[in-house]
């Protein structure tokens, strides 16, 4: 009796032909190997650890063998899975990178150390005094820095680890105690000449500092010696200058207490200020005079 293989239907087989490959390259890697094994066992001339020794190395060829066989079998499918894999790694790459990047920074951070708590600190258009720091953003109590005043305004501040990544970290620690400060006071430039009155004005700067003028000296010197630079400081300075729009410029800078440096601008302003109208009145006098 003749059997008719034209009416099998093999489209169930050859929709999971991988799993039927599978399950005879199995079967026939293990019958190989138990063949090969029983051989070793039973050849007379070889001695008991050389066949220990063959046995051993039959086993992690046939192993070898075996896996490598799967992955042949199986190699769309696992193409498949580690395009998934990886579509998924970089969505969620995408999705979490700034998560990430503040991670990265704060071992950053860690690692060279560029403030603690309680520092005064630049970290790009940012800066104040670090309050707390963790592993994904450091916050800012902020401080008033450009307005001259280095007062606290009230206002915190919670910067991103990530923004380490991209800006530099200006450590400002010794403005807590001593600051340069810099102000200017403009005026008309015909009325009066403004280096008559220039000696006048460091006289009272050095009567408003004479109470801290050796303290200061001694903080300057050291933060010299620990930045390794040479700073403005401490003695006072002024300096003249004039605009295009014709004004003159009366810059002043002096290094003293930061708790100090808006009374001290103050009082300085305010003898500015006699200063100039004494100056002016007497120009005007001389000029009715004649």
């Amino acid at each position: 009796m003749s059997v008719d293989f034209s009416q099998l239907d093999f489209s169930l087989l050859m929709e999971h032909i991988e799993i039927a490959l599978t399950i005879c390259w199995i079967l026939l890697s293990y019958a190989i190997r138990r063949y090969t094994k029983r051989a070793i066992r039973l050849h007379q001339k070889i001695e008991h650890d050389k066949k220990r020794q063959r046995i051993n190395t039959v086993d992690n060829i046939f192993n070898l063998l075996l896996v490598v066989g799967l992955v042949l079998i199986w190699a769309s499918e696992l193409q498949n899975i580690a395009i998934s894999i990886a579509a998924f790694m970089v969505a969620l790459v995408i999705a979490t990178k700034e998560f990430i990047a503040c991670i990265v920074g704060a071992f950053y951070r860690a690692s060279t150390r560029p403030y603690q708590v309680g520092d005064w600190i630049r970290i790009a258009n940012y800066e104040g005094e670090v309050t707390d720091s963790d592993w994904l953003s450091t916050t800012l109590f902020e401080v008033d820095l450009k307005g001259g005043t280095y007062s606290y305004t009230g206002r915190t501040t919670v910067v991103p680890n990530s923004v380490l990544l991209a800006h530099t970290v200006q450590n400002l620690n010794y403005m807590r105690r001593y600051v340069t400060h810099t102000f200017s006071i403009s005026r008309n430039t015909d009325d009066v000449n403004l280096f008559a009155i220039k000696e006048q004005i460091l006289e009272k700067i050095r009567e408003y500092s004479e109470h801290f003028h050796e303290v200061a000296t001694r903080y300057n010197s050291l933060i010299e010696k620990r930045l390794d630079i040479k700073i403005s400081g401490p003695e006072p300075k002024v300096r003249i200058t004039t605009t295009p729009e014709g004004y003159n410029i009366f810059t002043i800078s002096l290094f003293c207490p930061t708790e100090e440096a808006v009374g001290i601008e103050q009082k300085v302003t305010e003898d500015f200020m006699r200063f100039w109208f004494e100056k002016r009145d007497t120009n005007v006098n001389a000029i009715w005079r004649e």
